[in-house]
């Protein structure tokens, strides 16, 4: 059983032990950390809360709640809601912050908080680590009884998020209505199922649902990866459907699988979308280090500039905001559309890739064979007690002086037929490796190069 305690929340398996498990007494810790950031920044004292549709969700949700009235914060409940939802509500509330309670695309027996600022980002690395001292310090200070916190229940944060896609000048809504794709939608049992359907009947869509429940019991791994959506290949061939979808448990993660069943791969979510964005809006596109070199490819077909950032969303979203970039993302199947709001959301991708099929009159096959094929192979190199893995990178990185090279996070190196990138795991004692080729064969080679080089210096 585990706890992670990190920049970024809290996430762990539901009971055990406290301090090792998601316990009800490690949940007050962390959420009253919280509050006394929030109220130390001297942001508005209310916060906004969602969950995901996990079997914890509601329990940690309550917890989290009654901790924050209880340190004079008001709260916003969106109940069960999707990560980008609760984003945005934050901005729309003018919130002092929020949080999501989702463990996103871990197993059903994991729950998280993951803690927004007042922008409905992502706290930074720095706030993060001065909430985690503050939760170290335990040094909080709860509200007396005249100054306990209000809660307020809203119900059509997710009505009010698809009407804010309805408007983008990107979405037309029109081309969609009037081609009327059938979509099947894998909801995984959890938030999906309130969220994605009502977005689809908004566009005109007929849709079949699976795993449309809200039990929190995942009928499969939550991962949106083709050897877990066997049954939604199946569906689509079933229902003859144009498409279908998969969103991850907090509805922040997107894959599509075209018309024949086959699945598109989500390294290429980004990629379909920005494509149809930058057609129609020039301007520059971000993604992580570790995410296909497609985007960056396509990007420069359209004329515009192209960045890699260091791994993780607020990452990717900060350098957005400095390269002034149009659409970004991660090659999980994460959309940033900023337009909309500086976060991933599946369901604005779902809007813009069905109004690019819309307005291409392509079929999703035909779309997505626009673009080339790459292979992405993701490799783990176990970190031994008497090996300085920050020197490793250096003389990985110094050694491949005749190539194009990237030390943000790592290190990066592209090479003739594709790249590697070598980083360090923020979870785990290892170091991860990460290539890209148009061949399987290729892609591994490049690893066994990597992997030689390294053995070598060791």
């Amino acid at each position: 059983m585990t706890l992670i305690k990190s920049i970024s929340g809290m996430r762990g398996t539901i009971g055990g032990v406290v301090g090792e498990n998601l316990t009800v007494i490690d949940v007050v810790e962390m959420v009253s950390a919280y509050a006394t950031w929030i109220i130390g920044k001297g942001h508005n004292r209310k916060v906004v809360i969602g969950r995901d549709g996990r079997i914890s969700g509601q329990a940690i949700a309550e917890i989290t709640i009654n901790t924050l009235l209880m340190m004079g914060l008001d709260v916003v409940d969106l109940d069960l809601s999707t990560t980008p939802t609760v984003e945005m509500e934050v901005v729309d509330c003018q919130a002092g912050g929020g949080i999501i309670i989702t463990a996103s695309h871990n197993p059903m027996n994991w729950n998280a908080l993951k803690f927004l600022n007042h922008k409905g980002e992502f706290i930074s690395a720095a706030d993060g680590q001065e909430l985690l001292q503050i939760a170290f310090e335990r040094d909080f200070t709860y509200a007396g009884i005249d100054r306990l916190g209000k809660r307020e229940i809203i119900t059509d944060a997710i009505d009010r998020h698809i009407q804010q896609i309805h408007r983008l000048a990107t979405v037309d809504v029109r081309a969609i209505k009037d081609t009327g794709f059938t979509v099947v939608v894998d909801c995984i049992n959890s938030s999906g199922a309130v969220s994605v359907p009502p977005l689809l009947e908004s566009l005109g869509c007929k849709y079949i649902t699976i795993n449309g429940d809200i039990s929190g019991t995942f009928a499969h791994n939550p991962e949106p990866l083709a050897e877990h959506l066997t049954d939604l290949s199946l569906a689509v061939i079933k229902n003859k459907a144009d498409l279908g979808i998969s969103v991850d448990p907090d509805v922040d993660r997107l894959a599509f699988m075209d018309e024949d069943g086959k699945y598109c791969g989500e390294e290429y979510t980004l990629v379909m979308v920005a494509d149809w964005v930058l057609s129609q809006t020039p301007g520059a596109t971000v993604s992580n280090l570790s995410s296909t070199i497609v985007l960056r490819q396509i990007t420069e077909q359209h004329g515009q500039s192209y960045s890699a950032s260091a791994v993780g969303e607020v990452n990717v979203v900060n350098k957005m905001r400095q390269t002034n970039a149009i659409i970004g993302g991660e090659g999980n199947g994460g959309i940033i559309y900023p337009t909309l709001h500086a976060g991933r959301d599946a369901l604005v991708g779902i809007a813009l890739l069905l109004t690019a099929l819309a307005r291409k009159e392509m079929t999703l096959s035909q779309y997505r064979a626009q673009f080339p094929n790459y292979i992405i192979t993701k490799n783990k190199i176990p970190l031994t007690e008497n090996l300085d893995a920050d020197q490793l990178l250096k003389d990985i990185f110094d050694q491949y002086t005749d190539h194009e090279r990237d030390n943000t996070d790592g290190v990066k190196i592209y090479f003739e037929n594709g790249w590697a990138h070598l980083r360090k795991s923020n979870t785990e004692p290892i170091l991860r490796l990460y290539a890209e080729a148009p061949t399987q064969e290729e892609a591994d080679q490049i690893v066994s190069d990597i992997v030689a080089s390294i053995q070598q210096m060791t």
